[in-house]
């Protein structure tokens, strides 16, 4: 029996553009994983990491056209969008080329034989070291920056982990393209291309993570879909780190200060965060409280003049179109819910943009509103109108873990809400914003891309310096003779390395 062609599709269209690939098999992921594992002690020198992290970057920014323009043709994100998503790739592979050169992530701990404390310590010598093969599920929604050449895989490569980057269906000649691009910069820094390894096909992602030479896992996608890899990883005989970000509904709470000052500012922002990249943004604000009363009015109303001023779009596909429709139409039907703009099909392969209104009571307790507190990706969201601040906090209490949280508080004068309501949404989301929007998120050194489950499935990130750490495994050397210790824990420090010694920073 043949393998499954892999098509690549036009999602304006609906049609087929070319096959770009077959299905791996079983055998065939076995094949990749194991010359995966086989080459990752070419990985170990830090320097020669670091040089092909700035090579693939270098690459991708002179293959960028060519890219470019494969992906508009499999997602419809539009090449001004991608030429952005492109850059920012180039710059995180940059970024960890960085984190491997400084070698803090390495968290070196030396504390020296002390007989006087009690119990007496030994010679104790701690750094972190790669896990090995690192499976990475690339995402729908960002073919480049959470995709082949993205944060998974260049955090894993920067922590000395080869990677098996199993492409997703959405945009498989974009996917072979950017693997081509890494295989190169690899060659081209005298490593294996087989530090980077492509497999397509939804069995090939099950037999990924089950593999026994497969040492974690990154996954940026669905809640079905990840939760069911999860578990998977988990049932193995040896169970693997899983590190998947799932489903987020992005809360924002507008204080009755808020939108007593600024309610059309804040209404024609949150119209523009979630309309932006069609709704289909992780972060996108898909539920808001906001007050009843005339405040809470104009907010609505400046609301539906940016979203009714919004064109349709095309999604990334037409499977997640039709879920978006069917979403929509289930959140519509529900009573008391009112669209002063009617999300739905836009045309025959496109959508419109639209908002769903609710009163917050109806979301306090259990019931028949609660698919409203669940994630409908595409260009839709909730406003819960609330009465009393009681409300809020209710509403908030039955929220499941985000990525982002947001408060919307009054600029000028105090605001009595505010302290409080921040408290209540700390433990919802990894990101909390005050008087922001959560679409784009920086990759700076102190962001946190996470959030407590379904969010994310591990207390981790997935942008930012500190994703690094995902990858890598602690391990202590006790009493050890110098010679016999990596270069990273000798007491002369050849390798220039920071760590804390005894306690304190060398």
């Amino acid at each position: 029996m043949s393998a499954a062609p892999v098509w690549s599709v036009d999602p304006r269209s609906g049609k087929p553009r070319e096959q770009v690939a077959v299905e791996a098999t079983a055998e065939e992921v076995d094949r990749a994983v194991r010359a995966a594992h086989s080459v990752r002690g070419a990985l170990a020198d830090r320097t020669a990491r670091a040089a092909f992290l700035r090579a693939a970057a270098e690459l991708l920014e002179e293959s960028g056209p060519h890219i470019i323009e494969a992906a508009d043709a499999e997602t419809a994100l539009g090449p001004a969008r991608l030429t952005g998503e492109l850059a920012r790739t180039a710059a995180q592979l940059r970024a960890f080329a960085e984190v491997v050169d400084e070698g803090a992530y390495l968290d070196i701990h030396i504390d020296h034989e002390d007989g006087s404390r009690t119990p007496p310590w030994p010679d104790l010598r701690r750094y972190k070291i790669p896990l090995g093969v690192v499976a990475v599920y690339a995402a729908s929604n960002f073919p480049l920056a959470f995709s082949v050449p993205g944060g998974d895989t260049a955090s894993a490569l920067a922590a000395g982990c080869p990677v098996v980057v199993k492409a997703h269906p959405g945009h498989p000649a974009t996917s072979e393209l950017c693997a081509s691009v890494l295989r190169r910069a690899a060659a081209r820094t005298g490593l294996p291309e087989d530090v980077v390894i492509l497999v397509h096909g939804f069995d090939a992602g099950v037999e990924l993570v089950r593999h026994p030479l497969v040492s974690a896992a990154g996954f940026t996608g669905s809640v079905r879909g990840g939760r069911a890899l999860f578990d998977a990883a988990a049932a193995r005989p040896a169970p693997i780190p899983f590190h998947g970000e799932l489903g987020s509904l992005n809360p924002v709470v507008v204080t009755a200060a808020a939108a007593a000052e600024r309610s059309e500012q804040i209404g024609a922002g949150l119209g523009a965060s979630m309309t932006l990249g069609v709704g289909q943004f992780c972060t996108k604000p898909g539920f808001v409280l906001a007050p009843s009363g005339d405040a809470g009015d104009r907010l609505v109303k400046a609301l539906t003049g940016t979203v009714s001023d919004t064109g349709s779009g095309v999604m990334l596909d037409h499977r997640m179109r039709d879920a978006f429709l069917a979403g929509v139409r289930e959140r519509a039907a529900l009573p008391d819910v009112e669209a002063p703009v009617t999300p739905g099909a836009g045309s025959e392969h496109t959508v419109s943009a639209g908002f769903l209104t609710v009163p917050a009571a109806l979301l306090a307790a259990e019931g028949p509103h609660d698919a409203l507190l669940e994630e409908c990706f595409g260009p839709v969201t909730v406003i819960a109108r609330y009465d009393a601040e009681d409300e809020v906090t209710a509403v908030l209490s039955r929220l499941p873990g985000n990525l982002t949280a947001t408060l919307q508080t009054a600029t000028e004068g105090d605001d009595p809400e505010a302290a409080a309501l921040l408290t209540a949404l700390t433990p919802l989301a990894g990101r909390i914003l005050v008087n922001g929007w959560p679409t784009g998120v920086a990759v700076a050194p102190a962001q946190h891309h996470g959030g407590p489950y379904p969010a994310t499935t591990s207390p981790s990130t997935s942008v930012g310096a500190t994703a690094i750490e995902r990858w890598l495994r602690p391990v202590t050397y006790q009493s050890t003779p110098d010679p016999l210790l990596p270069p990273e824990l000798r007491e002369a420090n050849p390798l220039d390395l920071p760590r804390r010694v005894d306690g304190r920073r060398a």
